[in-house]
C-alpha cells in the first residue's frame, strides 16, 4: 500500500507539472484543466486513504492489518 501512494504523489506532482509546461506553451489548455482536475481527484483519494479517522484509524493502516502475508 505504501508503494501505491508513493506512486499516487509522485503522479500528482508529474501531472501538475506536465500541466503548468502544457500552459506555458500555449494552445493546449483543456488538455492542461483536465491534467489539473486529474491531479485534484488523485490528491483527493491519498487524502481519503491517509488521514486518520475519528478514533486514529487510517484506511492504509486497515488495509495494512488485514493483508495476508
Amino acid at each position: 500500500m505504501d508503494i501505491a501512494l508513493s506512486l499516487l504523489v509522485l503522479t500528482i506532482v508529474a501531472l501538475l507539472l506536465g500541466a503548468f509546461a502544457l500552459h506555458r506553451r500555449g494552445g493546449y489548455r483543456k488538455q492542461a484543466v483536465l491534467m489539473v482536475v486529474l491531479a485534484a481527484v488523485m490528491a483527493v483519494n491519498v487524502a481519503i486513504w491517509t488521514l486518520p479517522t475519528t478514533g486514529g484509524e487510517t484506511l492504509a493502516g486497515a488495509a495494512k492489518e488485514k493483508a495476508p502475508e
